[in-house]
């Protein structure tokens, strides 16, 4: 007989929600952690359906941006050293987190209780002092980048649709994203989602930053001790609907693609990383995504990213496009 996956269940069929691990710890399998639903066949499905014109699209931000980022973490520092007094070479020196990015499996952890003590776990049991062991790769980005993060691409546009709505909100707010919007967007795009789908929330973010935050605003940003970022919510009813709709990766232009700091009791990271495994992608430039997508009268598009190929990494640039 042969052994369902728990990705193969239904939300309220889990046997607890907050782990939903699967593989053998440290194996591959382990570190694709969601991304095993981007079988062969939804890959080569999607191929054959969504790329029909060869119009592509980058959905890198500037690695110059955020300039000025937030929670202390440093800019981009990029130098141009010569080579043998005939060329030149580049050294980057950056913090992923600072622009487009994949949250990968090490980035974030779930608080839990064992023998009475408080601690944090990430994906699959992984502890703090695996990740701290340099020696030790254990869900580290070389899983994602073995194969990429490929499939069937879907856009909810909650720019357009709030433009349309006469809702005016800055994505550097509380600003929330609920459920009901998504599923309202989806129906007016005519989207039906797909199991492994790979989900992008474009809510305005990298179009803020650009073209209407002054400096002023972007170094208090930049200094805030209690940044606020837009994004959707976190309620049972999105985790349920995330889980159930099958979606492979959730990604978008957001800071932390939640509203954060979090409203309730807890975070969709806690969930979606360190419970389920699901890369998280933030600050994707979705900009022209978008304008291409309005063109065509289509949402969906196939998607590819593939991370940076560091054992042991917490996170990476996406290096995504949409090819239409």
């Amino acid at each position: 007989m042969s052994h369902q996956s728990p990705m193969d269940l239904k939300f309220d069929e889990l046997p607890n929600p907050k782990r939903v691990w699967v593989g053998e710890p440290g194996s591959h399998v382990e570190g694709l952690g969601r991304l095993v639903l981007l079988t062969d066949e939804v890959v080569r499905n999607a191929a054959a359906r969504q790329i029909r014109t060869g119009r592509r699209v980058g959905l890198n931000w500037d690695l110059t941006k955020l300039e000025y980022p937030s929670l202390g973490r440093t800019a981009c520092e990029h130098k141009i050293v010569p080579l043998l007094d005939a060329g030149f070479d580049d050294i980057y020196v950056i913090n992923p987190q600072q622009s487009s990015q994949w949250d990968g499996l090490r980035h974030w952890s779930m608080p839990c209780s064992s023998d009475g003590q408080q601690q944090r776990l990430w994906y699959g049991g992984t502890t703090k002092k695996e990740i701290l062991d340099r020696s030790n790769d254990r869900i580290g980005m070389q899983h994602w980048a073995r194969e990429g993060i490929t499939g069937r691409g879907v856009l909810i546009d909650y720019v357009s649709w709030a433009e349309r709505k006469g809702i005016e909100y800055s994505t550097f707010s509380l600003h929330t994203i609920k459920l009901q919007d998504i599923l309202e967007i989806a129906r007016e795009s005519d989207i039906t989602f797909e199991r492994g789908d790979i989900l992008l929330m474009r809510i305005g973010v990298t179009k803020e930053w650009d073209h209407k935050m002054d400096l002023a605003a972007k170094k208090a940003y930049s200094a805030s001790d209690a940044p606020q970022h837009a994004g959707v919510e976190a309620t049972a009813d999105m985790l349920r609907w995330i889980w159930d709709t099958g979606f492979a990766a959730v990604a978008g232009d957001a800071l932390s693609f939640e509203v954060y700091p979090p409203l309730g009791d807890f975070m969709l990271h806690d969930y979606l990383l360190a419970g389920w495994g699901m890369p998280i992608g933030e600050m994707f430039d979705l900009e022209r995504l978008c304008e291409i997508c309005k063109e065509l009268k289509r949402w969906t598009f196939f998607f590819t990213s593939m991370p940076v190929n560091m054992p042991g990494g917490v996170s990476s640039p996406p290096n995504a496009q949409a090819i239409f």
